[in-house]
Protein backbone atom coordinates (compact mmCIF):
# COMPACT_ATOMS: atom_id res chain seq x y z
CA UNK A 1 0.00 0.00 0.00
CA UNK A 2 1.77 2.90 -1.43
CA UNK A 3 0.08 6.20 -0.40
CA UNK A 4 -0.98 8.94 -2.94
CA UNK A 5 -3.31 10.87 -1.35
CA UNK A 6 -3.28 13.17 1.85
CA UNK A 7 -6.21 14.89 2.67
CA UNK A 8 -6.80 17.66 5.30
CA UNK A 9 -9.96 19.28 6.34
CA UNK A 10 -9.97 22.56 8.91
CA UNK A 11 -13.36 21.98 10.90
CA UNK A 12 -14.63 25.09 12.62
CA UNK A 13 -16.11 24.54 15.92
CA UNK A 14 -15.48 28.45 17.19
CA UNK A 15 -16.13 27.44 21.16
CA UNK A 16 -14.14 28.33 24.20
CA UNK A 17 -14.34 25.96 26.37
CA UNK A 18 -12.21 27.40 29.30
CA UNK A 19 -12.35 30.12 31.48
CA UNK A 20 -10.06 33.33 30.77
CA UNK A 21 -7.47 32.21 32.96
CA UNK A 22 -7.06 29.03 31.02
CA UNK A 23 -7.74 30.31 27.87
CA UNK A 24 -5.70 33.80 28.10
CA UNK A 25 -6.17 36.77 25.84
CA UNK A 26 -5.77 35.04 22.89
CA UNK A 27 -8.77 32.90 21.31
CA UNK A 28 -8.95 29.66 22.19
CA UNK A 29 -10.92 28.10 19.41
CA UNK A 30 -11.79 24.47 19.29
CA UNK A 31 -11.11 23.18 16.09
CA UNK A 32 -9.72 20.12 14.69
CA UNK A 33 -8.36 18.93 11.55
CA UNK A 34 -9.43 15.99 10.21
CA UNK A 35 -6.85 13.71 7.94
CA UNK A 36 -7.52 11.22 5.58
CA UNK A 37 -4.58 9.74 3.92
CA UNK A 38 -5.55 7.16 0.66
CA UNK A 39 -3.43 4.43 -0.44
CA UNK A 40 -2.79 3.11 -4.45
CA UNK A 41 -5.38 0.15 -3.81
CA UNK A 42 -7.81 2.43 -2.23
CA UNK A 43 -7.37 1.85 1.41
CA UNK A 44 -8.16 4.41 3.69
CA UNK A 45 -6.77 5.74 7.44
CA UNK A 46 -8.33 8.36 9.41
CA UNK A 47 -7.64 10.36 12.56
CA UNK A 48 -8.48 14.22 13.58
CA UNK A 49 -5.84 16.57 14.57
CA UNK A 50 -5.79 19.59 17.34
CA UNK A 51 -6.90 22.69 16.27
CA UNK A 52 -7.75 24.30 19.47
CA UNK A 53 -5.47 27.42 19.29
CA UNK A 54 -5.26 28.33 15.49
CA UNK A 55 -6.15 25.43 12.54
CA UNK A 56 -3.82 27.61 10.45
CA UNK A 57 -1.05 26.26 12.59
CA UNK A 58 -2.13 22.72 12.34
CA UNK A 59 -3.12 22.84 9.03
CA UNK A 60 0.27 24.18 7.76
CA UNK A 61 2.71 21.71 9.59
CA UNK A 62 0.70 18.72 8.18
CA UNK A 63 0.88 20.06 4.85
CA UNK A 64 4.51 21.57 4.64
CA UNK A 65 6.66 19.13 7.30
CA UNK A 66 4.64 15.86 7.28
CA UNK A 67 3.00 15.24 3.87
CA UNK A 68 6.23 15.23 1.99
CA UNK A 69 7.53 12.28 4.75
CA UNK A 70 4.36 10.30 4.02
CA UNK A 71 3.40 10.65 0.24
CA UNK A 72 4.60 8.10 -1.79
CA UNK A 73 5.58 5.80 1.04
CA UNK A 74 4.33 1.68 1.71
CA UNK A 75 1.32 2.19 4.88
CA UNK A 76 3.26 -0.70 6.06
CA UNK A 77 6.41 1.67 6.91
CA UNK A 78 5.09 2.98 10.19
CA UNK A 79 8.51 3.03 12.25
CA UNK A 80 10.51 4.66 9.51
CA UNK A 81 7.95 7.47 9.06
CA UNK A 82 7.72 7.91 12.52
CA UNK A 83 11.49 8.19 12.96
CA UNK A 84 11.88 10.50 10.18
CA UNK A 85 9.42 12.57 11.41
CA UNK A 86 11.16 12.58 14.87
CA UNK A 87 14.63 13.30 12.99
CA UNK A 88 13.37 16.52 11.26
CA UNK A 89 11.42 17.52 14.47
CA UNK A 90 14.81 18.08 15.88
CA UNK A 91 16.05 19.30 13.00
CA UNK A 92 14.25 23.24 12.85
CA UNK A 93 10.65 21.76 12.71
CA UNK A 94 9.63 21.89 16.32
CA UNK A 95 6.31 20.10 15.92
CA UNK A 96 3.69 21.28 19.18
CA UNK A 97 2.93 18.28 21.15
CA UNK A 98 -0.22 17.48 19.42
CA UNK A 99 1.64 16.85 15.99
CA UNK A 100 2.39 14.39 14.46
CA UNK A 101 0.61 11.64 16.10
CA UNK A 102 -2.42 11.44 14.04
CA UNK A 103 -1.09 10.94 11.03
CA UNK A 104 0.33 7.37 12.66
CA UNK A 105 -3.09 6.79 13.75
CA UNK A 106 -3.87 6.95 10.10
CA UNK A 107 -1.30 4.55 9.48
CA UNK A 108 -2.88 2.14 11.72
CA UNK A 109 -6.20 2.58 11.26
CA UNK A 110 -5.31 1.90 7.16
CA UNK A 111 -3.36 -1.21 7.89
CA UNK A 112 -6.08 -3.09 10.60
CA UNK A 113 -8.82 -2.14 8.39
CA UNK A 114 -6.84 -4.04 5.13
CA UNK A 115 -5.97 -6.57 7.73
CA UNK A 116 -10.29 -7.06 7.90
CA UNK A 117 -8.97 -6.81 12.12
CA UNK A 118 -10.20 -4.18 14.76
CA UNK A 119 -7.07 -2.24 16.01
CA UNK A 120 -6.48 -3.46 19.07
CA UNK A 121 -6.76 -7.15 18.01
CA UNK A 122 -4.19 -5.91 15.16
CA UNK A 123 -2.52 -4.79 18.13
CA UNK A 124 -2.55 -7.73 20.08
CA UNK A 125 -5.89 -7.76 22.03
CA UNK A 126 -5.76 -8.07 25.93
CA UNK A 127 -8.88 -7.05 26.74
CA UNK A 128 -12.36 -5.12 25.24
CA UNK A 129 -13.29 -3.10 28.26
CA UNK A 130 -12.28 -0.82 30.62
CA UNK A 131 -13.79 1.55 33.46
CA UNK A 132 -14.45 5.41 32.77
CA UNK A 133 -13.96 8.27 35.52
CA UNK A 134 -15.73 11.31 34.16
CA UNK A 135 -13.39 14.23 33.76
CA UNK A 136 -14.92 17.35 33.94
CA UNK A 137 -13.51 21.06 33.16
CA UNK A 138 -13.31 23.60 35.41
CA UNK A 139 -15.42 25.38 37.62
CA UNK A 140 -16.04 28.06 39.92
CA UNK A 141 -17.77 26.86 43.09
CA UNK A 142 -16.71 23.16 44.78
CA UNK A 143 -20.68 22.70 44.82
CA UNK A 144 -20.96 22.75 41.03
CA UNK A 145 -17.87 19.95 41.11
CA UNK A 146 -20.14 18.02 43.31
CA UNK A 147 -22.98 18.56 40.86
CA UNK A 148 -21.44 17.08 37.83
CA UNK A 149 -19.94 14.06 40.08
CA UNK A 150 -23.46 13.13 40.72
CA UNK A 151 -24.96 13.68 37.62
CA UNK A 152 -22.23 11.00 36.01
CA UNK A 153 -22.64 8.30 38.99
CA UNK A 154 -26.39 8.56 37.89
CA UNK A 155 -25.65 7.39 34.58
CA UNK A 156 -23.68 4.58 36.20
CA UNK A 157 -20.04 6.12 36.51
CA UNK A 158 -18.14 5.25 39.83
CA UNK A 159 -15.49 7.93 39.88
CA UNK A 160 -14.82 11.72 38.56
CA UNK A 161 -11.41 13.50 38.28
CA UNK A 162 -11.74 17.56 38.95
CA UNK A 163 -9.81 19.98 37.69
CA UNK A 164 -10.14 22.47 40.36
CA UNK A 165 -8.68 26.27 39.79
CA UNK A 166 -4.72 25.38 41.03
CA UNK A 167 -4.78 27.81 43.84
CA UNK A 168 -3.89 25.58 46.49
CA UNK A 169 -6.69 26.37 49.19
CA UNK A 170 -9.41 26.50 46.82
CA UNK A 171 -8.87 23.03 45.75
CA UNK A 172 -8.41 21.41 49.37
CA UNK A 173 -12.61 23.18 49.68
CA UNK A 174 -13.01 21.21 46.25
CA UNK A 175 -11.61 17.85 47.03
CA UNK A 176 -13.59 18.43 50.26
CA UNK A 177 -16.54 19.05 49.19
CA UNK A 178 -16.27 16.53 46.45
CA UNK A 179 -15.92 13.46 48.68
CA UNK A 180 -18.24 15.13 51.18
CA UNK A 181 -20.83 14.55 48.60
CA UNK A 182 -19.97 11.42 46.64
CA UNK A 183 -19.18 9.63 50.37
CA UNK A 184 -18.00 6.27 49.53
CA UNK A 185 -20.02 5.67 46.39
CA UNK A 186 -17.15 6.93 43.67
CA UNK A 187 -13.68 6.82 43.10
CA UNK A 188 -11.98 10.65 43.54
CA UNK A 189 -8.99 11.78 41.75
CA UNK A 190 -8.27 15.23 40.69
CA UNK A 191 -5.84 17.28 38.54
CA UNK A 192 -5.04 20.78 38.81
CA UNK A 193 -3.17 21.64 35.94
CA UNK A 194 -1.05 23.35 38.79
CA UNK A 195 1.86 25.76 39.20
CA UNK A 196 2.18 24.53 43.23
CA UNK A 197 5.13 25.63 45.03
CA UNK A 198 6.58 21.99 46.53
CA UNK A 199 5.21 23.02 50.00
CA UNK A 200 1.75 23.70 48.83
CA UNK A 201 1.47 20.38 46.39
CA UNK A 202 2.83 18.53 49.80
CA UNK A 203 -0.07 19.83 52.15
CA UNK A 204 -2.75 19.15 49.29
CA UNK A 205 -1.42 15.62 48.84
CA UNK A 206 -1.84 15.12 52.36
CA UNK A 207 -5.18 16.09 52.66
CA UNK A 208 -5.78 13.92 49.43
CA UNK A 209 -4.80 10.92 51.46
CA UNK A 210 -6.96 11.48 54.36
CA UNK A 211 -9.92 11.74 52.07
CA UNK A 212 -8.70 8.45 50.22
CA UNK A 213 -8.24 10.34 46.29
CA UNK A 214 -7.04 7.35 43.85
CA UNK A 215 -4.25 9.78 42.47
CA UNK A 216 -2.94 13.19 42.08
CA UNK A 217 -2.16 14.52 39.03
CA UNK A 218 -0.08 17.29 37.67
CA UNK A 219 0.40 20.00 40.70
CA UNK A 220 3.38 21.13 38.57
CA UNK A 221 4.43 21.42 34.82
CA UNK A 222 6.16 18.41 34.06
CA UNK A 223 9.56 19.98 33.31
CA UNK A 224 9.89 20.28 37.07
CA UNK A 225 11.26 17.21 37.64
CA UNK A 226 13.14 17.65 40.87
CA UNK A 227 9.59 18.73 42.62
CA UNK A 228 8.20 15.76 41.38
CA UNK A 229 10.98 13.41 42.55
CA UNK A 230 10.79 15.47 46.65
CA UNK A 231 6.52 15.33 46.17
CA UNK A 232 7.04 11.17 45.30
CA UNK A 233 9.07 10.89 48.21
CA UNK A 234 6.98 12.60 50.94
CA UNK A 235 3.66 11.75 49.66
CA UNK A 236 2.04 7.77 49.52
CA UNK A 237 -0.81 8.65 47.07
CA UNK A 238 0.37 7.94 43.62
CA UNK A 239 1.27 10.73 41.20
CA UNK A 240 0.53 11.13 38.05
CA UNK A 241 2.99 13.14 35.70
CA UNK A 242 4.44 13.25 31.94
CA UNK A 243 0.91 14.20 30.50
CA UNK A 244 2.77 17.21 28.33
CA UNK A 245 5.94 16.30 28.64
CA UNK A 246 8.34 16.28 25.49
CA UNK A 247 10.09 13.56 23.88
CA UNK A 248 7.41 10.79 23.76
CA UNK A 249 9.21 7.61 25.39
CA UNK A 250 11.93 9.27 26.01
CA UNK A 251 11.01 12.09 27.81
CA UNK A 252 8.65 9.84 29.82
CA UNK A 253 12.08 7.92 30.86
CA UNK A 254 13.50 10.71 32.29
CA UNK A 255 10.87 11.09 34.77
CA UNK A 256 11.05 7.38 35.87
CA UNK A 257 14.59 7.29 36.51
CA UNK A 258 14.42 10.15 38.75
CA UNK A 259 11.56 8.58 40.27
CA UNK A 260 9.84 12.10 39.62
CA UNK A 261 5.92 9.98 38.99
CA UNK A 262 4.23 7.37 40.63
CA UNK A 263 2.65 6.52 37.50
CA UNK A 264 3.27 7.74 33.47
CA UNK A 265 0.40 9.59 30.71
CA UNK A 266 0.48 9.06 27.26
CA UNK A 267 -2.41 9.27 24.55
CA UNK A 268 -2.50 8.98 20.52
CA UNK A 269 -2.68 12.92 19.98
CA UNK A 270 -0.37 14.42 22.29
CA UNK A 271 2.57 11.17 22.02
CA UNK A 272 3.30 10.92 18.96
CA UNK A 273 0.50 8.31 17.48
CA UNK A 274 0.13 4.52 18.25
CA UNK A 275 3.16 4.19 17.83
CA UNK A 276 4.58 6.67 20.34
CA UNK A 277 2.06 5.14 22.83
CA UNK A 278 3.26 1.85 22.47
CA UNK A 279 6.68 3.20 23.81
CA UNK A 280 5.31 4.57 26.65
CA UNK A 281 2.99 2.14 27.46
CA UNK A 282 5.67 -0.46 27.43
CA UNK A 283 8.24 1.45 28.90
CA UNK A 284 6.19 2.06 32.15
CA UNK A 285 5.46 -1.91 31.72
CA UNK A 286 9.38 -3.00 32.21
CA UNK A 287 9.21 -0.54 35.35
CA UNK A 288 6.08 -2.07 37.35
CA UNK A 289 4.02 1.42 36.41
CA UNK A 290 0.48 1.89 34.81
CA UNK A 291 0.03 4.11 31.87
CA UNK A 292 -3.23 5.94 32.32
CA UNK A 293 -4.38 7.26 28.82
CA UNK A 294 -5.11 10.73 28.76
CA UNK A 295 -7.94 12.19 26.63
CA UNK A 296 -7.10 13.45 22.99
CA UNK A 297 -10.24 15.78 23.40
CA UNK A 298 -11.03 14.61 20.12
CA UNK A 299 -14.05 11.52 20.84
CA UNK A 300 -12.34 10.09 17.52
CA UNK A 301 -8.93 9.77 18.90
CA UNK A 302 -9.99 8.74 22.56
CA UNK A 303 -11.44 5.75 20.60
CA UNK A 304 -7.89 5.21 18.80
CA UNK A 305 -6.65 5.77 22.39
CA UNK A 306 -9.09 2.93 23.81
CA UNK A 307 -7.76 0.47 21.11
CA UNK A 308 -4.07 0.96 22.83
CA UNK A 309 -5.38 0.89 26.18
CA UNK A 310 -7.07 -3.03 25.32
CA UNK A 311 -4.15 -3.54 23.78
CA UNK A 312 -1.41 -3.61 27.13
CA UNK A 313 -2.05 -4.68 30.58
CA UNK A 314 -0.89 -1.85 32.28
CA UNK A 315 -3.54 0.93 31.72
CA UNK A 316 -6.63 0.94 34.00
CA UNK A 317 -8.78 3.65 33.04
CA UNK A 318 -10.79 5.31 30.28
CA UNK A 319 -10.21 8.93 30.57
CA UNK A 320 -14.40 10.22 29.89
CA UNK A 321 -13.60 14.03 28.80
CA UNK A 322 -17.42 15.84 29.69
CA UNK A 323 -19.54 17.59 28.70
CA UNK A 324 -19.02 14.76 25.78
CA UNK A 325 -21.35 17.20 23.29
CA UNK A 326 -18.49 19.87 23.89
CA UNK A 327 -15.76 16.87 21.86
CA UNK A 328 -17.77 14.73 19.88
CA UNK A 329 -17.06 16.54 16.78
CA UNK A 330 -16.39 15.46 14.00
CA UNK A 331 -17.37 11.93 14.98
CA UNK A 332 -20.41 10.61 14.71
CA UNK A 333 -22.37 9.22 17.64
CA UNK A 334 -21.59 9.01 21.04
CA UNK A 335 -18.69 6.79 22.96
CA UNK A 336 -20.00 3.66 23.64
CA UNK A 337 -20.44 3.91 27.48
CA UNK A 338 -22.88 1.72 29.78
CA UNK A 339 -22.82 1.55 33.30
CA UNK A 340 -19.29 3.21 33.53
CA UNK A 341 -17.91 0.55 31.25
CA UNK A 342 -16.43 1.61 27.64
CA UNK A 343 -16.21 -0.99 24.97
CA UNK A 344 -13.74 -1.07 22.13
CA UNK A 345 -15.40 -1.26 18.63
CA UNK A 346 -14.76 -5.09 17.05
CA UNK A 347 -15.26 -3.13 13.67
CA UNK A 348 -11.85 -2.85 10.92
CA UNK A 349 -9.28 -0.08 11.80
CA UNK A 350 -10.54 2.25 14.77
CA UNK A 351 -13.62 1.31 14.00
CA UNK A 352 -16.21 4.42 14.50
CA UNK A 353 -17.41 6.68 12.10
CA UNK A 354 -16.84 10.46 11.54
CA UNK A 355 -19.74 12.53 9.86
CA UNK A 356 -18.59 14.06 6.96
CA UNK A 357 -21.83 15.72 6.15
CA UNK A 358 -21.04 18.00 8.98
CA UNK A 359 -17.07 18.25 8.00
CA UNK A 360 -18.32 19.30 4.93
CA UNK A 361 -20.73 21.94 5.92
CA UNK A 362 -18.21 23.04 8.80
CA UNK A 363 -14.94 23.22 6.33
CA UNK A 364 -12.86 26.34 6.45
CA UNK A 365 -10.18 25.31 4.41
CA UNK A 366 -9.51 21.52 2.13
CA UNK A 367 -6.35 20.61 1.36
CA UNK A 368 -6.14 17.76 -1.06
CA UNK A 369 -1.95 16.49 -1.82
CA UNK A 370 -0.78 14.59 -4.07
CA UNK A 371 2.29 11.74 -4.14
Amino acid sequence: MRIERFETWWVQRGENFFDEKHRGRSKMDWDVVVIKLTADNGAEGIATAMAARSARVTESYLEDNIAPVVLGRSAYEREAIWQDLWNIDRNLTFFPVYLPGPVDVALWDMAAKEAGLPLYKYLGAYRNQLPVYASGLFHDRPEEYVEEALRYREQGIRCYKAHPSGVWREDIAVHTALRDGVGTTMDLMTDPVGEYTLGDAIRVGRNLEDLGYLWFEEPFRDFEINKYTELCSALDIPILATETSRGCHWGAAQSILNRATDLVRADVSWKWGITGTLKIAHLAESFGMNCEMHTTTMNYMDMATLHVACAVRNSEWFEYFVPEDNFRLPMQGNLPIQNGIITVSDRPGVGVELDWELIQRKCVSYRDLRA
